[in-house]
């Protein structure tokens, strides 16, 4: 079931498509609001896109399409990280891939079925709920790591690693985006590399409404009880750098790097490619893939600070 308080635009120009969608996503516990044209639909974002948690977008309606309402979103500065959904008949590899390129993430080709509906909006909903909670908790951890040149950490549960991405990203000056990254690999490292979740079971379980659970079932496991992913920190004047590692066997990482026009319509599979192309300076997985190092430029102002700091100035 969704959190009671998400709530969810809704963009159609047909009203029976917004019925199902409505009636849907009402019985999954989500509260929406509808509109029918993407005009109606940038007026009230402009005015009210601080309330949504999502936006689920019809590709083709008269006044002003999908296309033009997403970018749009993606040059506002307070609501270019909102998450879209877009819905679709025109499902060509290139068009999809259009999409991809201005920021859509998450397709749904219509007809859809109820749980690849719920699915992909559950998994949109989580994510954007649990990043604005990241910056919240990132923003009050702000200079915790301000005077630490090293260090060694390690997590084993999804909330362990939460706790440590917060503390983390504080350390840098784009906390928001790199914090995103940081989690993304770091629940990567938990579920996929010590749980071995694969790709096609995390698929099964986001239709089921079961990942969470299942990946506490597995921590509870005899061979996984040991199993952490250790982080190392290392900060010097112009960058900081963070190797995460797990005790995995690895994946074939390089196909992940970008996002696939393939999974487009996957309820997950984007997260190391965002963290690619948003989140870092560098990103280099090393080996198998078990082990990731990620590179955070460090500002000019940052940088007299660290130096102040080195010199034992402040």
């Amino acid at each position: 079931m969704s959190d009671q308080n998400s709530l969810i635009l809704l963009v159609d120009d047909e009203p029976l498509n917004l019925k199902i969608l409505e009636e849907n996503l009402n019985d999954e516990g989500y509260k929406t609001v509808s509109v029918t044209n993407g005009l109606k639909a940038w007026h009230l974002l402009e005015d009210s896109h601080h309330k949504f948690d999502a936006v689920l977008l019809d590709r083709m309606m008269p006044e002003m399409d999908g296309m033009s309402v997403l970018k749009r979103m993606k040059s506002h500065e307070e609501m270019h990280n909102l998450p879209v959904i877009m819905q679709t008949a025109k499902a060509a590899k290139h068009e999809v891939l259009e999409g991809l390129n201005a920021g859509v993430h998450y397709y749904l080709t219509k007809p859809y079925g109820r749980d690849q509906l719920l699915a992909i909006v559950n998994s949109v909903v989580s994510n954007y709920r649990y990043q604005r909670k990241l910056v919240e908790e990132t923003l009050k951890k702000t200079g915790s790591l301000a005077l630490m040149e090293q260090g060694r950490f390690s997590v084993k549960s999804l909330q362990e690693a939460y706790d440590l991405t917060a503390m983390l990203a504080s350390a840098t000056e784009n906390t928001d985006k790199v914090g995103l990254g940081l989690s993304e690999l770091l629940v990567n490292a938990v579920e996929h590399g010590n749980l071995g979740i694969g790709y096609n079971e995390k698929s099964e379980f986001n239709l089921k409404g079961i990942w969470e659970e299942e990946i506490e079932r597995r921590l509870n496991l005899a061979e996984n009880i040991n199993k952490r992913v250790t982080i190392e920190y290392e900060r010097s004047v112009h960058e900081i750098k963070i190797t995460i590692k797990d005790q995995g066997q690895g994946f074939d990482w390089q196909k992940y790097m970008e996002i696939s026009a393939d999974r487009a319509f996957d309820s997950h599979g984007r997260g190391i490619a965002i963290a690619n192309m948003l989140s870092f300076d560098s990103i280099e997985y090393q080996g198998n893939g078990n082990q990731v190092i990620v590179t955070v430029l460090l500002d000019s102002e940052t940088e007299t600070t660290q130096t102040a700091i080195n010199k034992g100035l402040i």
